[in-house]
């Protein structure tokens, strides 16, 4: 197998394989809830939509944390989640969130110290940290948040045809936006911004060279979230 290849199995692969059930982590160690004593009101609810809510990636952005993590299976309402008008560092086409009356979308909350917070900002240089208030965000088990924080994206939503487009992806009801599976968002995203390449030259070449994949970010249409 190449390099090559698992660069682009990587892109087409986000937002990777997250859980349908509550879990707790610690670095690379899956725990259940009950092993790791997580008393969630003691911990920040943060809202997890993409690449986030999956354990590999937790594992890699909380390796310098030594308590464990809890994530929780959650309902959000009147939000979708979509794709950002920006190419991420590993080249795929990553998620932002954009307001969608009457559509619930399946997410996650990650309960975390404020020592894990820092952790994970420090590797959301796309995304900004925002305060959802007044929000319906239902968590398994039945507790119900109306405020937590979320990463949301300093690109905007990416814009086809003068939409936006949801995640395939991340589950949704009563969705109203067309969705795409990462593989098609970034062909699209390709026959775009660098017609003349093939989808793996396009992945490769935006992630070895970043000043490339700002500069075909800027070309793209967006819309602001609102």
């Amino acid at each position: 197998m190449s390099e090559t290849s698992d660069v682009v199995r990587r892109a087409t692969a986000y937002p990777y394989e997250r859980r349908n059930r509550p879990y707790a982590q610690l670095g690379h160690r899956p725990l259940i809830p009950e092993e790791a004593g997580i008393d969630p009101a003691e911990r920040v609810p943060v809202l997890a939509y993409g690449s986030n809510a999956a354990p590999r990636v937790l594992a890699r952005k909380l390796a310098l944390s030594h308590d464990p993590v809890l994530v929780v299976p959650a309902l959000l309402r009147d939000f979708d989640v979509v794709y950002s008008a920006h190419i991420s560092p590993y080249g795929a086409i990553p998620a932002t969130l954009q307001r969608s009356p009457g559509t619930a979308v399946e997410v996650h909350v990650i309960h975390m110290t404020a020592a894990q917070v820092e952790l994970i900002t420090a590797t959301e240089q796309n995304y900004e940290p925002a305060l959802l208030e007044e929000v319906e965000c239902r968590l398994e088990g039945g507790e119900t948040l109306t405020e937590l924080s979320a990463y949301v994206s300093r690109h905007g939503c990416l814009l086809l045809g003068d939409s936006e487009v949801a995640l395939a992806a991340v589950p949704a009801s009563a969705r109203t936006l067309r969705e795409l599976t990462e593989p098609e968002v970034l062909e699209r995203v390709r026959a775009l911004t660098a017609p003349d390449e093939d989808l793996e030259s396009f992945v490769l070449s935006n992630v070895v060279d970043p000043e490339l994949a700002r500069d075909r970010s800027t070309g793209l249409e967006r819309r602001e979230f609102r």
